[in-house]
């Protein structure tokens, strides 16, 4: 194949600087990282050679520039593994990642890169910097010596190995649970075993037959949104059964796709890396630059949470086996039991019934909502694009633009699940926003979803919860298109990770407000608008079941930080990750009838790479903080009020990571937040 041939080695041509989807072939990926690992070397020694005495403009500012090809073809790569991949793309990212992985450490590792930059850091308090320069200097010299760039030259190569060997593990633990996804399927053979199935699950269910080469059966797959329905409604106690236990089993059933082991040598690398740069343990590590800085910080927060939670929770179970006896059910309530009477339960205390409201929660209408809530907050407008060549037909691409006309951002939403999706909900950018150069470079955004699509032209109806996972993740959009920075390195979501949740999180509460719902959720066929009863059932309701999901989401994130305390001699050839969890689980006092939202083997937000990695808490932390921000506008007497959406925008949308991130939540709201602010949100106060 020659360059010529290859998209990436010509710039983009596409509107907007859009990748050439329509171009871009598998086998064009290695090429193109190769060169751009080579460039981005080059960018180095170009750094290095300068005859320039150290400063700013001659090390810091060449290093936010250097890579370009590399970051490119890195935006759209790693955005198609996770959301459109195949047999050839997952190849590549086994061959790649250890490469990226490899090539990056030894940029950490150059002890004369270095150099320069510890000169320029040790001047900083002459330096005349503004507070964007001060922050980026500051976050590129702590992360060269988080990276290991201050250890002796063994322990570097060490640290290289490690972190090498952590991307294979990552990438293999990644691709091992989208393949127990994707083998699975329970095919509802005869018309019994639709029983309780409203119409909207069975039209999913058959959609997912024609996907799996079945036309005309109805298959229930391990997508979220089709397990999650399926326990409620699901009237086949057995059938439940078998779906839950596949769910939950994701990689631990044995053979090449078994992720046991994996865990166990990530958990025993990731406790030595830490150790290589001088702390106690991965937990430590990773949370020194976070708003929480120490693992006693988290723990405070997870046990007060928790012990809210699982007094609540047993309440839950008590009502959901008094539910069981009222039907007749002589059984022990259960995990896979408890979703379905909770729908009972619910329907029957707050007259709501899942089915009764989906109809009026249509997928276009709830990105309306989530776009015109945009406009009335920062003046975005959304234009659809139906002339761009994009990665799947089923994705859709908007022109944003602000107040004045000028472009802001491309949104591309990927709303549906398919065989070649992740699961799961999540905010990328094919390209992040910078002003480096001459022009204004303006952010590609991605919003990645995994629903039902609804099957033969028909409605694709959402839950409140899928309505609201929409919500979350166009906050994360939000805080990508409205960067507004000049270096890249701090440009939009690259955040300290307990902080990145806090805009999403904040963007949920207009979901459920009468403002929205009254405008915009309508009967997909009729068009009326959800009655005012329906509405005010809803929100009655929207504290039901906290117990349950409080106790799922804490148990995760208290294993994932249990694990990352471990040291590295505390993790032998021997360790046995599942029988880790059920310890901590046992010493928690885990109900029965509920599992960890996340079990160990699947737990992809913390093993498929360390994003997350001893901070899953960072939801809940950052729910402290969106809990008490909506106060804000509540306390302004307008959901929309001009004055306080111009602080979010000011201090966090378009901020980046300029300051830290307690600074910039007291700046929008005047003060650091009360975790009773939290509990009260959940009822659990």
């Amino acid at each position: 194949m020659s360059d010529a041939q290859n998209p990436f080695f010509a710039p983009s041509t596409a509107p907007f600087g859009l990748p050439a989807f329509d171009r871009i072939e598998p086998d064009h990926f290695v090429p193109a990282f190769e060169r751009g690992m080579a460039e981005h070397q080059a960018d180095i020694d170009a750094i290095l050679a300068d005859p320039n005495p150290p400063s700013f403009d001659t090390v810091i500012v060449p290093l936010e520039r250097m890579g370009a090809l590399l970051r490119r073809v890195n935006g759209t790569f790693w955005n198609l593994a996770g959301s459109h991949t195949n047999d050839a793309l997952q190849a590549v990212e086994r061959e790649i990642a250890p490469r990226l992985a490899r090539h990056y450490q030894a940029v950490s590792a150059n002890a004369a890169l270095f150099r320069l930059v510890e000169a320029v850091w040790a001047e900083r308090g002459s330096l005349s910097l503004d507070v964007e320069q001060a922050r980026v200097l500051d976050l590129t010299y702590q992360g060269f010596v988080r990276d290991g760039a201050t250890l002796a030259e063994a322990d570097k190569q060490r640290l290289g190995t490690l972190v090498e060997r952590l991307a294979v593990l990552g990438t293999r633990f990644s691709q091992n649970v989208l393949a127990d996804e994707k083998s699975f399927g329970l095919t509802l053979a005869a018309p019994a075993d639709l029983a309780g199935l409203p119409p909207a699950v069975v039209d999913a269910c058959a959609r997912a037959a024609v996907e799996r080469g079945a036309p005309g059966g109805h298959v229930v797959t391990l997508s979220r949104s089709i397990v999650v329905p399926f326990l409620q409604y699901s009237t086949r106690r057995d059938l439940r059964e078998t779906v839950y236990a596949a769910w939950m089993a994701r990689g631990e059933n044995g053979g090449d796709t078994d992720n046991r082991t994996i865990v166990a040598e990530t958990v025993r690398l990731r406790a030595e890396r830490a150790r290589l740069l001088g702390f106690e343990t991965f937990a430590d590590f990773k949370l020194q630059p976070l708003m929480a800085k120490t693992p006693e910080a988290v723990q405070e927060l997870l046990d007060r949470v928790w012990e809210r939670a699982l007094l609540r929770a047993t309440e839950e179970a008590a009502d959901l086996q008094r539910a069981i006896k009222q039907e007749g059910g002589s059984f022990t309530l259960a995990a896979h039991d408890w979703r379905h009477y909770a729908e009972k339960v619910r329907k029957a205390r707050y007259d709501v019934d899942e089915a009764e409201v989906k109809p009026y929660l249509e997928l276009g209408n709830i990105m309306a909502a989530a776009f015109d809530t945009a406009s009335r907050l920062f003046g975005l407008t959304f234009t659809e694009r139906h002339d761009l060549a994009l990665y799947h037909p089923d994705v859709r691409a908007f022109a944003v633009a602000d107040r004045a006309g000028r472009h802001v951002a491309l949104f591309l939403g990927d709303y549906f699940a398919r065989p070649s999706k992740r699961s799961g909900a999540w905010n990328s950018s094919f390209r992040s926003q910078d002003h480096m150069g001459a022009e204004d470079v303006r952010p590609i955004v991605v919003n990645v979803m995994n629903f039902a699509q609804g099957g033969d032209g028909a409605p694709t109806l959402l839950s409140i919860d899928d309505a609201r996972t929409l919500f979350h993740e166009f906050g994360h959009a939000l805080h990508t298109m409205l960067s507004d920075v000049t270096y890249p390195s701090i440009a939009g979501t690259g955040v300290p990770r307990d902080f990145v949740e806090f805009p999403s999180q904040l963007y949920e509460h207009w979901f459920m407000r009468e403002e929205v719902l009254g405008r915009f959720a309508r009967h997909a066929e009729t068009g009326a608008p959800m009655p005012e009863d329906l509405i005010a059932r809803v929100k009655r309701a929207q504290n039901f079941n906290q117990g349950f999901s409080t106790v799922e989401y804490c148990a995760s994130a208290i294993v994932d930080l249990d694990f990352h305390l471990l040291r590295d001699d505390e993790v032998t050839e021997h360790f046995d990750p599942l029988a880790f969890e059920r310890r901590v689980l046992e010493r928690i006092g885990m109900p029965p009838a509920i599992a960890m939202r996340h079990r160990t083997p699947h737990f992809s937000h913390v093993f498929s790479g360390d994003g997350y990695s001893a901070g899953y808490y960072s939801y809940l932390w950052s729910e402290v903080l969106d809990a008490d921000g909506f106060g804000a506008f509540e306390e302004a007497g307008d959901i929309y009020d001009p004055e306080t959406a111009d602080r979010l925008y000011r201090y966090v949308l378009s901020a980046g990571d300029t300051r830290e991130p307690d600074e910039a939540y007291r700046l929008f709201r005047g003060r650091m937040p009360s975790v009773d602010t939290l509990l009260e949100k959940r009822g659990l106060a």
